[in-house]
Formats: structure tokens, sequence, C-alpha cells
């Protein structure tokens, strides 16, 4: 790697660390990031999700207070994150990067969308979390399994998604909610990195780089998380995920 992919990449992981610790997105950055340093969509698709994996603890860690709170109620979606993340990455390694290169701009766009439209996701959402019906409580867990495979497939928007399935059955406590998008995402991101790592699709060098910077902007953007307006980043992170949707469309 040359200096300047180096700089690039360390800039690129600390802002993904931030962004997956106040909204999500992050997997924008860190994926366009390696893809511009020259590698193929699937492994940096596969480097980028086993470089964001110690960002997510660090903000697991930085959410321990609310870990600790509530970690029984935790424990159904941490199950749901490590089988949907299995199947996920499984999923991906079959396809290989002649199948997965056709899907990026679509996985993009989707993602895209589920920021830009999150508002109205949540309000959609909203009349289920007014009681705790077993309908609800159902549809939460089939939604978040879906997504929990979207996760170990590919990442981006994952957040979203899981705050919207959270908020079917939890309401009104954000930061209790999002240290459970944190520690489910963390969850899926161990068994797909594992999975990634034993079909030789990481590339090392790379990775470490981004590991180190991501961790960093893991931990310390649980700060900005409790200060920054999150529909600041969250439009950041739109223009981003826009920016790239037609860039992979045109290429």
């Amino acid at each position: 790697m040359t200096l300047f992919q180096i700089f690039v990449l360390a800039v690129a992981g600390f802002t993904a660390g931030t962004m997956n610790a106040i909204a999500g997105g992050g997997t924008f950055v860190t994926f366009a990031a390696l893809v511009v340093s020259g590698l193929p969509t699937l492994d940096a698709n596969a480097t980028s999700a086993v470089a964001l994996t110690p960002a997510n603890l660090a903000s697991v860690a930085a959410y321990r207070s609310e870990v600790r709170a509530h970690f029984r109620e935790m424990i159904p979606f941490a199950i749901i994150g490590l089988i949907g993340g299995g199947v996920g990455a499984l999923l991906l390694i079959w396809l290989g990067d002649g199948g997965f290169r056709p899907l990026v701009p679509w996985l993009l766009l989707l993602a895209t969308l589920m920021f830009a439209f999150s508002r109205q996701i949540r309000l959609f959402v909203a009349r289920w979390s007014q009681g705790q019906h077993t309908v609800a409580k159902l549809v939460a867990y089939v939604v978040m399994m879906i997504v929990a495979i979207y996760g170990g497939f590919f990442g981006a928007g994952v957040g979203i998604m899981m705050l919207a399935a959270l908020s079917i059955i939890e309401s009104g406590d954000f930061h209790k909610a999002n240290a459970t998008k944190i520690l489910v995402a963390f969850l899926i991101q161990v068994v797909s990195a594992a999975l990634l790592i034993a079909g030789g699709l990481v590339h090392w060098p790379q990775a470490l780089v981004t590991i180190a910077s991501s961790a960093l902007g893991g931990y310390y953007g649980v700060s900005l998380a409790r200060i920054v307006p999150e529909k600041i980043i969250r439009a950041a992170v739109v223009a981003v995920g826009a920016g790239l949707t037609t860039v992979f469309f045109l290429r």
C-alpha cells in the first residue's frame, strides 16, 4: 500500500466507526475506500466487514452500562444476530465476486433509501409499539432475522432496520435501542468475519489499518451520539450513499 492509501483507509475507518456508533452507514465509507484502494468488490466487502468488527466492539464497550442493564432482554436478538450473520456470510461466499458485483449498486441503493426514509419507516412501525402484542413481537423478530442475514451479506443500512424492528417492541429509549443494535451488529460481524476469513476473502494490510482507525471512531463515536443530532449524521450518510450508488450504477 502507498502512504496515500493508508491515509485514505485510516480516515475512512475512523469516520465509519464514528458513523456506526451514532446512526449506522459506516460500511458505505469503508467499502468505497477499499474499492478505491484497488480491491475487487467482493474482497472489499469482506475486508470492510472484518475491519469494522472491532469498532462495534468498542461501541459495545462504550455502551456497557446499557448492555449490563438490559442484557437479558438482548439475548434473543443476540441469538438471531449470530444465526443470521452466518447465513448471510455463507450466501456471500457462495455467490462469489461474479455474482456479488452486479448486486452492489442495488444494495447501495437499498441502503441509501432506508437511510433517506428512516423517519417514515419509524412512523410506519410506531403504531406497532403501542402495547406488547404477540403479532407485533413476531413481526419484530422476523424483521430482525432478515436484517441479520442482510448484515452478514453486505451490512450497509442494517442499523436503521434494526432500530425500526426494535421500536416495535420498545419505544422512547433511544440509547437502549442503540446499544442493542450495536451489540447485535457486533455479533453479526463476528460470525460473518470468521467465515469470510476462512474463505480467504480478507486483505489483511488494508484490514489492519481500517481496524485500528475504526475502533477509535467506534469508541469516541458513542460520546458524539449523546450530543450530535442524529439527523445531521443521517443526512451525511444519505449524501454519501447516493453518490456511491450513482458511481456504481455508471461503472
